[in-house]
């Protein structure tokens, strides 16, 4: 619609700038296309802020009583530690999943002392080994529980931004294995028995604004999220006559060991004020994407300027992204090269 409404603006500019003698009627008409066109964006932006403050997103009950399932990849630290306390919160018991079983351990001993009647399986896998046996341990753990929801958190960025011809091919091929090979199989795994359940369903995929704006200097990275947009959008048009709602939660900076950001701030969240948002906002976007939502209120905002003044795929959108990570790459490079220079 915003688009059928720009290109009828631009073309009753040509004709009013071509013909100067049009009447007071047609100027008028245009005058009022183009108030439309005005509204429209306006109506779409507090629409869309409304539902993130006020309506909110689809209720995490629909997807299962206490005691349901809940499976958490990547659950050992930043924001799928953080998913795990809340879904425990709100009654959920947890597959958790994530390499580091010393870090497992203990999480599922503090989710159990404090929620009463907790209960977890710990499942320790590499995801950038693409073992069968792991994918096979990962099957025998969920078999015959009643799976909800399926957080798909673990991933894996560049260690520093870094020029796609230069990128070390063990960080390429652990970028692209972990990102999209292992969402996707752990998918194949857990749906089936979401499906087969025959209730409502949760399959949610943390997606990143690299995927929606072309990154330069983390261009794999960027191509991998981007994977994970399409994949979201084609896999929730499947398998929602099943009853299965997909949903990829797009996010910006957020203070996790993948961005190296250490302080909040209002464009910053923690990984606790982000998976509230995440899990309080369920299902309100689709704006851009279909089964796509942004649930940060400071992250939205940031997309629908970008969205609605230079586009994330336009040519200024890609160049800012482009020279801010070459200066993060530089200022990255001179701190190791101070490290190298203290031992």
């Amino acid at each position: 619609m915003q688009k059928y409404l720009a290109d009828v603006t631009d073309r009753a500019s040509a004709f009013l700038v071509a013909h100067p003698g049009a009447s007071a009627a047609a100027q008028w008409a245009f005058a009022g296309v183009g108030a439309l066109y005005v509204a429209n964006k306006v109506f779409g932006f507090l629409y869309h802020f409304l539902k993130i403050f006020l309506i909110g997103g689809t209720n995490l009950r629909k997807y299962g009583k206490k005691g349901t399932w809940a499976v958490v990849t990547g659950a050992s630290d930043g924001l799928g530690k953080e998913f795990a306390h809340q879904l425990a919160a709100k009654g959920f018991n947890l597959v958790l999943v994530s390499r580091t079983e010393s870090k497992l351990k203990p999480l599922a001993r503090e989710l159990e002392l404090r929620w009463s009647g907790h209960q977890n399986k710990i499942v320790t896998m590499d995801f950038s080994k693409d073992a069968d046996e792991d994918y096979h341990r990962l099957a025998e753990a969920v078999k015959g529980l009643d799976i909800g929801v399926l957080v798909n958190n673990v991933g894996r960025s560049h260690s520093i931004p870094v020029p796609f011809l230069e990128t070390a091919g063990d960080e390429l091929q652990d970028i692209v294995t972990i990102n999209c090979l292992a969402t996707l199989k752990v998918t194949q795994v857990v749906a089936p028995i979401m499906v087969a359940r025959k209730k409502r369903g949760l399959i949610m995929t943390v997606g990143s604004f690299s995927g929606w704006i072309p990154t330069p200097y983390l261009a794999t990275y960027s191509g991998s999220k981007a994977f994970l947009q399409h994949w979201s959008s084609a896999l929730g048009a499947e398998l929602k006559p099943k009853n299965i709602d997909v949903e990829l939660c797009i996010a910006y900076l957020i203070t996790t060991a993948m961005s190296k950001v250490r302080r909040s701030s209002l464009m910053i969240p923690n990984p606790k004020s982000w998976v509230r948002s995440a899990l309080g906002n369920i299902g309100i976007g689709g704006q851009y994407y279909a089964r796509t939502y942004t649930p940060y209120w400071s992250h939205a905002l940031l997309m629908w300027i970008v969205e609605n003044t230079i586009g994330a795929g336009n040519y200024w959108a890609i160049w800012y992204n482009y020279v801010m990570h070459v200066d993060i790459r530089k200022r990255a490079l001179r701190k190791a090269e101070r490290l190298a220079k203290k031992q």
